[in-house]
């Protein structure tokens, strides 16, 4: 998979420019007289440039939970706001191309990248039964296969790509990258989402699994697979009960 590396420029956090999505047109930018019609040759510029776009089978937005922002004190996810969302191919690259990529982000950062309308927190409907892959990285080493991650979840690389809630990278002492699941009991398709994300990165460390907490009577489940055994077991519980 060959990735064109070219120098772009980088948007801070503080940076961030209004939605491409949301974009209108202002009316005070037209010249005094000038009436934008259906049959002028910028709207037909305009209509034949969107006939041109590549749409994604779904849309997607990032999300940044920004280290300074987070507090002891504050609910879990109260810092996690939404950047950007995107529905195309060409809009993913424009997005991509000027904003950080991991081994830039400070220290503490969380990026996401979720399905449109499904919010990064164990709490979102969508999320509450689910799990999540994490892969490990030595810091600043995460930014080429975060990449990838991306490109085969909004290119629909998965088989069971319908049972992805979205990825998130973690900029910590050891870099982690972690996609979410929907279902951890569809064992079928978590062992298969597994796989196939082992091999688009190439990775051939072992690789966890974790239930999400509300889904068994075990407070964590973790589960292991390695490239030559993609099999689910559980290795590891912690009863509630026993507090």
């Amino acid at each position: 998979m060959a990735v064109e590396d070219t120098p772009k420029s980088i948007i801070t956090d503080d940076q961030i420019p209004p939605n491409p999505n949301n974009e209108e047109i202002n009316n005070n930018d037209l010249e005094d007289g000038e009436i934008l019609e259906e049959g002028d040759d910028s709207s037909a510029t305009s209509k034949a440039n969107s006939a041109a776009l590549h749409p994604l089978e779904n849309s997607w937005t990032f999300w940044f939970d920004n280290p300074q922002a987070k507090s002891k004190q504050a609910a879990w996810g109260s810092s996690i706001r939404p950047v950007y969302t995107f529905s195309t191919v060409e809009e993913f690259w424009s997005i991509y191309n000027n904003i950080h990529h991991p081994s830039k982000l400070a220290f503490g950062a969380d990026f996401h990248c979720f399905k449109h309308k499904i919010e990064p927190k164990w709490e979102d409907p969508i999320c509450a039964n689910g799990g999540k892959w994490t892969v490990q990285f030595s810091r600043g080493k995460s930014d080429t296969s975060w990449l990838y991650t991306l490109l085969a979840m909004i290119g629909e690389q998965f088989d069971h790509g319908d049972e992805i809630c979205g990825a998130v990278v973690n900029v910590r002492r050891v870099d982690k990258i972690s996609i979410w699941t929907k279902n951890a009991t569809n064992e079928a398709a978590q062992v298969s989402i597994g796989k196939q994300w082992k091999e688009f990165l190439d990775y051939n460390e072992t690789i966890g699994f974790i239930f999400h907490v509300s889904i068994t009577e075990y407070q964590y489940v973790f589960i292991f697979v390695s490239l030559s055994d993609i099999t689910l077991t559980a290795v590891l519980h912690c009863d509630i009960s026993a507090g």
